[in-house]
């Protein structure tokens, strides 16, 4: 049901001219006589984004931490959503980054107090968030495990008794299992396999109600970068097949974090093949009745599958989580015998699409994922404009193939629509230089502004840097949390967090929670609660936002250099100066975000530990201009 504006249209006034004196009563009045902090920054940031409404523009907001930003953007974006009739859309960085914006006691549910406001946000999480039936149903069948069986009790009774659809509630969304592993979860959750539109299950599943659900937002729909740039990529394959695109219109975009914008759009259109994969869905329509030549067909692929797995391991560089690929003669040859081996399949599909004898879904979906997967290999023979790699994940290795370059893609389907899109960020330039996120992205014109934090940092921040040998760097933190505080640990790379609990001492790992062993915003929610005293993370360079003492340390492993792996030496070769077109502008934002985690509120305080080898020692002056306070040599 679409509301009212918050204030009153008259005809003597245009909406922006109303909308502007209805944020400054709001910002100058009415907040603050509710113990809100009446703060400059903020004000001029909700300002200027009004201005990039009027225009329709790309409005790179950056605003150092205790700006305010949340509320600066939400009360634009609230009255403008009412004003057209479509919702506003706020894109965090990711999944976590969302509970955290609608969390209880987070600024949405301050402002409906605040202002008696009832606001209509709703979640529109990835994909991979949610459970799918179909494959709950194959894993309940060999899991044993109480996981499983917890997933099953939470569900609603007419999943299985396929009763009325008034009987069921949201469910499935991966928030509502925090105790399940992210290796368990990715046994049952959606994955790209799954053919949603031809699906027997799809009106009994969490997904379908969910997206139903936020499609009659009014207000506000919440999304993750990744499913908007997902939304973008098969929006008009979509709409070509007869389905809804994954969001809905909306009347403006807010990039929460938008500084990793790129980093999403990339992975939305990346095409990715695994080695198991194949071999079992093939095997599901190997039924009775099946013509011989196409269960040769099917047998044919799956063992050039096979020999290409094979060859590809053994052209692997390991080390990294992505992994060089040196494309021996062999690994070519195979992946051009899969290309002939797919179209040949695809052909045999035809005549027993017409025989019946092949499950439709099972059917359907197969041909779906053969398109996928012969646009990859085609993509992978012939290079054309694309970086590849593979990666090991649950067991399963995966070939990845990424375009290099998203700035075209991103012109065309984003950045032309005359869409108010506005990027919010602490860190979205170097030294109030936004041509790097600019350029990166192909935005060639916006508007942009960066005010400071409101913050007396002197006073309650100290920053430590201890110049130590690598291999030294574990021993020292378990000395550093021996002082038993709230302490946040992030690392460069997964890869590096696994490195550091491999060497500490068993003991030291009973107080500590590692990102990955269970659903991460339930992770932070019992570092808030103070039921763990260190959490470590190599996603939560920002976003994460924990005043007063539920966070009083922050230790920062490794400087946030790109890691050495196809994407970033794609990057990197493309580049004059490598060093100072991507390797220093990336460690430089991230590391500002990171060492943004500790002072969030006027209340807050507290040390950041930043461990430097005798390389990292050596970027010391680069660094100096990025602390808020002088720093401390140990």
């Amino acid at each position: 049901m679409r509301q009212k504006i918050p204030f009153e249209l008259t005809k003597d006034r245009s909406f922006f001219e109303s909308l502007g004196d209805w944020m400054g009563d709001v910002l100058y009045d009415e907040l603050p006589e509710k113990g809100f902090e009446c703060r400059d920054e903020q004000i001029f940031m909700a300002y200027q984004i009004e201005k990039a409404l009027q225009e329709k523009a790309v409005l790179f907001a950056e605003a150092g931490v205790g700006t305010g930003k949340t509320i600066a953007y939400l009360l634009p974006a609230i009255a403008y959503a009412r004003y057209t009739g479509k919702p506003a859309l706020i894109a965090c960085a990711d999944e976590t980054l969302i509970d955290q914006l609608v969390k209880k006691g987070g600024d949405i549910e301050k402002i409906q107090q605040a202002l008696d406001l009832k606001i209509d946000v709703r979640l529109a999480k990835s994909r991979d968030q949610y459970l799918c039936l179909k494959r709950f149903q194959v894993a309940e069948n060999v899991v044993t495990e109480d996981w499983i069986d917890d997933i099953a009790f939470s569900m609603p009774e007419a999943v299985f008794t396929h009763g009325p659809m008034s009987e069921m509630y949201l469910y499935g969304d991966r928030s509502d299992y925090p105790t399940v592993s992210d290796e368990d979860w990715q046994q049952v959750n959606y994955n790209e396999l799954m053919q949603c539109a031809v699906c027997d299950e799809r009106n009994r599943c969490g997904q379908t109600l969910h997206r139903q659900h936020y499609r009659e937002a009014g207000d506000i729909i919440i999304c993750s970068q990744d499913f908007l740039m997902e939304h973008l990529a098969t929006k008009e394959s979509r709409e070509r097949e007869g389905q809804t695109a994954l969001l809905p219109e909306v009347s403006m975009m807010v990039l929460d974090e938008g500084h990793l914008l790129e980093y999403a759009a990339q992975k939305a259109m990346t095409y990715k093949v695994q080695a198991k994969t194949i071999v079992g869905m093939l095997e599901r329509l190997m039924v009775d009745g099946v013509r011989e030549r196409t269960l040769l067909a099917m047998e044919k692929l799956q063992d050039d599958h096979e020999l290409f797995f094979d060859e590809l391991r053994d052209c692997l560089t390991l080390g990294e989580d992505r992994m060089h690929i040196t494309k021996s003669a062999a690994l070519l040859s195979y992946a051009k015998t899969l290309i002939a081996d797919v179209d040949d399949l695809m052909e045999q599909f035809v005549f027993e699409s017409e025989m019946y004898m092949i499950p439709e879904y099972e059917l359907n979906m197969a041909e779906e994922f053969l398109e996928h997967y012969l646009g990859a290999m085609q993509i992978f023979v012939n290079k054309e404009d694309a970086v590849d790699w593979a990666e090991e994940a649950n067991g399963a290795l995966t070939l990845v193939i990424m375009p290099r370059l998203i700035t075209e893609v991103l012109q065309e389907k984003l950045f032309s629509k005359k869409l108010p899109i506005i990027f919010s960020s602490a860190t979205l330039s170097i030294d109030k230089d936004f041509s790097y996120i600019a350029y990166s992205l192909g935005i060639r014109n916006y508007l942009s502004f960066s005010v400071a934090s409101p913050f007396d940092y002197d006073s309650v921040m100290q920053i430590n840097v201890h110049p130590v040998a690598q291999d030294a760097k574990t021993a020292l933190v378990d000395h550093i949390l021996a002082k038993r505080e709230q302490t946040l640990i992030l690392f460069k790379s997964k890869q590096a967090m696994d490195s550091f609990r491999s060497e500490l001492p068993m003991m030291a790992k009973l107080t500590m929670a590692f990102e990955g062993d269970r659903e991460l915003s339930s992770l932070v929610r019992d570092f808030q609660a103070g039921d763990s005293k260190t959490l470590c993370s190599y996603h939560l360079w920002e976003g994460l936002d924990l005043p007063a003492d539920m966070l009083t340390r922050v230790i920062i492993f490794d400087l946030p250099f790109p890691a050495h792996d196809p994407l970033f030496d794609a990057k990197r070769a493309f580049a004059e100066d490598a060093f100072e077109e991507v390797e220093l502008p990336f460690m430089q934002l991230r590391l500002q975000q990171g060492m943004g985690r500790l002072i969030r509120t006027s209340a807050d305080h507290g040390t950041i530990e930043l461990l430097l080898n005798a390389d990292e020692m050596q970027q010391l002056p680069i660094l100096q201009p990025l602390f808020a306070v002088e720093p401390t040599i140990k």
